[in-house]
């Protein structure tokens, strides 16, 4: 009968093409743009700005990303080349050491500085950032709440695509029988 799928499909083959599809891909999934906590507050001579992805892990990987964007706080002049910003951390809901990293200007521009540090569990953080430079010193406090980086497994990936190879499969199987079972017309 035309259409009608048997058991001749074999289960095998629709593992093997989703064996294929996720063995040679590489995933770099991200959970969200950073985001900012403060924004253009004055502190001394300076505007800071803040912009935060709060990653966590457990795997010891620095992955909370701190981007510091300084300007001079009367828009007159240039932020000095040897302006230079520091971010600490603190955990708020337990007890642990205030962690710090020097930030560095991002492609030179030593307004806008980036700094990464290890955020070990979920949760509030305290933030503080440090500018010291010709223009004077500043600080600017801030709270973050951390969260792991939601990317799926590669394994739970296979499952989830999966179902819709499958189908896909059979969907493909059933239309070149049709073509197959169909006889041209002869007039």
């Amino acid at each position: 009968m035309a259409g009608r799928i048997t058991r001749s499909a074999k289960p095998s083959t629709a593992l093997a093409i989703v064996g294929l599809l996720c063995a040679g891909v590489s995933l770099h999934a991200h959970n969200g743009p950073p985001y900012p906590i403060v924004s253009n507050r004055t502190a001394g001579s300076y505007s800071i700005s803040i912009w935060t992805d709060p990653d966590t892990t457990d795997d010891g990987r620095a992955a909370g990303q701190f981007w510091i964007v300084v300007d001079p706080g009367d828009n007159t002049r240039q932020v000095p080349a040897d302006t230079r910003a520091s971010v600490t951390i603190r955990p708020l809901d337990r007890e642990g050491p205030a962690l710090s990293a020097r930030a560095e200007p991002v492609n030179g521009a030593v307004g806008r500085q980036f700094g990464v540090l290890l955020m070990d569990h979920e949760g509030p953080y305290e933030v503080r950032v440090t500018i010291e430079g010709p223009m004077g010193h500043a600080e600017v406090d801030s709270r973050v709440d951390a969260t792991y980086d939601l990317r799926p497994s590669r394994g739970l990936i296979a499952l989830y695509l999966f179902p819709f190879i499958a189908i896909g499969a059979l969907w493909a199987k059933v239309l070149v029988r049709r073509r197959q079972v169909q006889k041209p017309r002869v007039q």
